[in-house]
């Protein structure tokens, strides 16, 4: 299945994540990410999305440095998908104390 993160060569990046996650999630096949990608974090959004794979042309070919954006691309699609595959920590929408409180100096009297 190959949706869209947006129109082609718009380079607008990944415009409804909300879908691309549902389609990941119930297409049962693989996934590759067609069009709309601009950037390396736009890649790296889409793996961590879920996708299997990004197809990119016109990001790197009109780039200034279409070398570095090839690299820079490499580096996102694997960054992207280590940390889809690592268990980030759940979202919420109230702050959690991550230090613990135990061994804490008392207060002054």
């Amino acid at each position: 299945v190959m949706p869209l993160g947006a129109p082609i060569g718009s380079g607008l990046g990944i415009r409804n994540p909300h879908n691309i996650a549902m389609i990941v999630e119930q297409a049962g096949v693989p996934v590759i990410l067609d069009a709309g990608i601009g950037t390396a974090s736009d890649a790296a959004f889409a793996m961590e999305l879920g996708c299997d794979a990004v197809l990119i042309a016109s990001a790197i070919t009109r780039a200034a440095d279409p070398e570095r954006m090839a690299h820079a691309m490499r580096l996102a699609v694997a960054a992207g998908h280590a940390a889809r595959t690592s268990g980030g920590i759940p979202r919420r929408w109230h702050a959690t104390a991550s230090s613990p409180a135990a061994g804490l100096p008392e207060p002054p009297a």
